[in-house]
């Protein structure tokens, strides 16, 4: 089915992220962050989710929007994470780098919805004309 398998990475990575987050300390930053990369990070799967059951192209753009947004933040966790040194490097690098790949695809699919969203609404625009 179309977008399974960015849905199969997105959810992939939500687990190894909540994974990762389980081995953080027990300290009150520390829950801060994985608290909200963990939400960033289920979110973007989440939103992708509703978006391949969109209601329109209009709502499938927006829902995508959402969705790469939600990645974006979780890029900024991961790498804060790093930079609080919560993490190793090397525990963090392969998500920054799986995450990344998703945020290149998710604004790709975001383009091309946009172009044909333009595109249908090309013909009516000069009909009018």
């Amino acid at each position: 089915m179309k977008g399974d398998d960015i849905a199969k990475r997105l959810c992939r990575l939500a687990g190894q992220v909540i994974k990762l987050c389980r081995t953080l300390p027990r300290d009150s930053t520390s829950r801060h962050v994985a608290h909200q990369l963990v939400r960033a990070v289920s979110s973007g799967g989440a939103n992708y989710e509703e978006a391949r059951g969109a209601e329109s192209r209009a709502d499938f753009i927006h829902k995508v929007s959402v969705a790469t947004k939600e990645m974006r933040e979780s890029l900024y966790w991961l790498r804060l994470a790093n930079e609080a040194e919560l993490l190793a490097e090397l525990d963090i690098e392969p998500l920054v780098r799986e995450a990344n790949e998703i945020v290149a695809i998710l604004t790709c699919s975001l383009k091309t919805a946009k172009l044909r969203a333009a595109q249908e609404l090309l013909p009516r625009y000069t009909a009018r004309q």
